[in-house]
């Protein structure tokens, strides 16, 4: 960038040189250096302003303006467009290490709020990611866990409602509720009420967005047995799962989708879950909205089922979500709407970690 305001200085100054009655490159000269503050060090930003100085002063003395008015304005007017670059240079420094230090505390919220999962839970391999739909932007209303239980590895994606630091209270409010309950609760029914029972308790007189028919929480849970070889899914208003495997790429449909946490008040009793088989070598995938309703130039949603139809198996679940962030990224062709969080568990073969 350092181009632009050296390209200013050159032209103003030759300007000013091929017109010595009136300094018609000024103009130039004043952009040069405030340019240069805005897109350059400060090291530069001084060297353009005095190359631009000694440049002026050289041509005050060509044309025998020294010692007269017009060469002194001519040069305070030099001096002080060299200052407002050198400020200008100063305040963006300035403003650029808040955001680094906004930027470092958002990353440390986002590491407490939403960590990373282990890499091994019993008889499952575990990747996550977590990607916000502004890059500037960490954390958001997705979450995602996995967590051992004594009824075989546990674990939950979810998309709450809304955005900003509410829908990361909520994250946060589920997340440990989760946590707490996926070793009490002796299914995943009684694993989704609690939940819910949660969310109400901390959330209401907080932000009525985030309770009642106007704001929920999609939510899938899931229960691998104690081998892994069984996998139950509870759907509460989520998108569907997906398991690569050797027989090609199946979508988990629910029987009886649920209503998402947060609207008991309907008074609708929760389905039973789903029982799916794992073979070793297979990989669950999970997503929120940001995968399945990710846009093309068209406005045509993006379809798992179809773009990544000839994908897998796949040796690690790491391998999994990597395919579907390249897929989404050429689908998109640009920046998304919605923040989208994926989790990924492949069945590996021996016996389960302690």
């Amino acid at each position: 960038m350092g181009f632009v305001p050296a390209a200013l200085a050159a032209g103003g100054l030759v300007w000013n040189a091929l017109s010595p009655s009136e300094y018609w490159g000024d103009g130039m000269v004043a952009a040069a250096c405030v340019v240069a503050g805005a897109l350059t060090s400060l090291r530069y930003t001084v060297l353009v302003g005095t190359v631009i100085t000694l440049g002026i002063i050289a041509l005050i003395a060509r044309d025998g303006y020294v010692g007269h008015t017009s060469g002194s304005l001519e040069l305070a007017n030099t001096v002080f467009a060299a200052l407002v670059g050198v400020a200008v240079n100063l305040i963006i420094a300035r403003h650029g290490h808040r955001l680094a230090v906004v930027r470092s505390v958002a990353e440390a919220a986002q590491a407490a709020v939403l960590p990373a999962p282990p890499a091994r839970v019993g008889p499952l391999a575990v990747a996550a990611c977590y990607q916000a739909a502004q890059t500037e932007a960490l954390i958001g209303g997705d979450a995602y866990a996995v967590q051992p239980s004594r009824y075989g590895p546990r674990l939950l994606i979810a998309d709450v409602r809304g955005k900003g630091l509410g829908a990361v209270r909520a994250v946060s409010v589920l997340l440990g509720a989760f946590r707490e309950n996926a070793d009490r609760a002796p299914d995943l029914v009684t694993l989704a009420d609690r939940l819910e029972q949660s969310l109400l308790r901390e959330l209401v007189g907080r932000e009525r967005d985030e309770v009642g028919l106007e704001g929920f929480v999609t939510a899938l849970l899931g229960e691998f047995s104690p081998r892994g070889d069984t996998l139950r899914l509870l759907d509460c208003g989520h998108p569907a799962a997906y398991l690569f495997g050797d027989g090609g790429l199946k979508a988990l449909e629910s029987a009886d989708p649920g209503l998402p946490l947060g609207m008991s008040v309907l008074g609708v009793a929760r389905p039973a879950p789903d029982c799916w088989p794992v073979a070793v070598g297979d990989t669950l995938l999970l997503v929120t909205d940001g995968v399945t309703e990710a846009r093309n130039g068209a406005g045509v949603f993006y379809d798992p089922m179809t773009e990544l139809a000839g994908a897998g198996p796949f040796r690690s679940p790491g391998d999994a979500l990597d395919a579907v962030l390249s897929g989404v990224r050429r689908w998109t062709g640009g920046p998304r709407d919605d923040d989208m969080a994926l989790l990924a568990v492949t069945r590996v073969p021996g016996p389960p970690a302690a």
